[in-house]
């Protein structure tokens, strides 16, 4: 469980550093057009959805490489990818050093950093489940967002910290460099702790004996499961971008919150959302997966406008509603590990859950700061909330129909997803 979160850590501290540096490195890599400020922060976000696109393919390549060649091997892949990455991000050329260029090297390191990202979902995701005890999987699980979380929290405390430190041009000029600098320095300490980790694949003896499934298998043999994972994920994963890692952008642009002090109180945020993810494990691993996901969609269908509403000049009210919505966050991120394992046989478990999440994540989450910023672009700031609304509304009838998974064994045949009346599932006869 230490050797996936450390990783897993390090993987999302360099992911989650770009979008929080953003607002200070974006005119420096793409040039401004006249009258209109929003321009570079806009194309930005852009590349920060570009980057999401590689994800599915990384999901379905390196969560191959899990179910072929073993989940460890994977890791240290993934970790690699990130780390380089970073370091191309640090060393980056500005648009006034080497012009189109500069936005150039900028798309190459967020693409292999998408891929590396949606592997290293896939990988630590079966990982931690299948190292689980029995009637633990929900626990184990929340530890993949209690590290994408602390790793965040580092991204965005260390970007907090500078920007109280130095001075705006000096954060604008150089200071943004050097958290990508810290991540690609890491990423090779989480890359010593992943070599020392033994392996954890529950089809090992076939394995060694060179039974490898093709790449396509899961999607092949397994189709109901796939499409079940990606509309689970769509509403999870657009309520958590817009609450992690867009909230503090949506009150500088919308309320004309300070960054420093937006950061500082999504920094908070995040500290006790981290906090509360065992809780949520816990929960799930007494009452099931299905209560927790109904008060997530159900929450946020019916509060996310009145909680963006609430956001005023006050930086108070800007911490209070964070943790609410993180409150009402962790029924989808404390099992979504759990109940995609769940779904899955071991044998195909990486690339089956890689490829249909990754691919929700990235046409729904990776475009909510690039959707919400246009939109703001565009004159129309309060839509947001409506479509973040409609979608958590889609996906409490998606919940409210989902099989229940939490109380079998983890390499029992899966549940028939086209029985999905409450509480229908039956263990076969072997």
């Amino acid at each position: 469980m230490l050797a996936a979160s450390v990783g897993n850590l390090v993987e999302w501290y360099d992911w989650y550093a770009y979008s929080f540096l953003t607002v200070y490195f974006a005119a420096q890599i793409f040039p401004p057009e006249s009258g209109r400020p929003l321009v570079p922060l806009l194309n930005s976000f852009a590349v920060f959805a570009v980057g999401f696109f590689m994800r599915p393919l990384g999901g379905l390549l390196l969560g191959s490489v899990a179910d072929r060649i073993g989940r460890r091997n994977a890791l240290t892949v993934t970790i690699l990818m990130m780390g380089g990455g970073s370091l191309l991000m640090a060393v980056l050329p500005t648009y006034e050093q080497v012009g189109l260029l500069a936005p150039v090297l900028l798309m190459i390191a967020r693409l292999v950093q998408g891929l590396s990202i949606g592997g290293e979902f896939a990988a630590s995701t079966t990982f931690l489940v299948e190292s689980a005890p029995p009637g633990r999987r929900g626990f184990f699980a929340s530890f993949q967002y209690i590290s994408t979380t602390i790793g965040q929290l580092l991204a965005s405390g260390f970007t907090a910290l500078l920007a109280m430190l130095l001075a705006a041009d000096d954060m604008d000029g150089w200071g943004w460099r050097i958290p990508f600098a810290v991540g690609a320095a890491i990423a090779l300490v989480g890359f010593w702790i992943r070599r020392g980790t033994e392996e954890a694949h529950p089809a090992k003896a076939a394995l060694d004996a060179g039974h490898r499934p093709p790449l396509f298998e899961a999607l092949r043999r397994y189709p109901r499961q796939s499409l079940l994972i990606g509309a689970v994920t769509v509403a999870g994963t657009v309520t958590y971008y817009t609450w992690t890692t867009y909230l503090p952008t949506y009150a500088q642009v919308n309320n004309g919150f300070a960054a420093a002090d937006a950061l500082l109180a999504g920094t908070i945020a995040l500290a006790f959302f981290a906090v509360i993810q065992p809780l949520g494990g816990m929960v799930s691993d007494r009452w099931g997966r299905r209560p927790l996901l109904l008060v997530f969609a159900g929450g946020f269908a019916l509060g996310v406008v009145p909680m963006l509403g609430l956001i005023g000049s006050s930086w108070i009210s800007l911490v209070l509603v964070g943790c609410a919505g993180m409150v009402l966050l962790t029924g989808y991120t404390s099992i979504a590990a759990a109940l995609n394992a769940e779904l899955f046989p071991g044998h195909v478990r990486a690339a089956g859950i890689g490829f249909p999440y990754s691919l929700a994540v990235a046409l729904f989450g990776g475009t909510a700061p690039y959707l919400a910023t246009w939109l703001s672009s565009s004159g129309h700031p309060t839509w947001f909330p409506y479509y973040v609304a409609v979608l958590a509304a889609l996906g409490f009838g998606v919940y409210l129909r989902l099989p229940e998974t939490a109380h079998r064994p983890l390499d029992a045949p899966s549940p028939a997803v086209t029985d999905i009346r409450p509480g229908s599932y039956r263990v076969p006869r072997q």
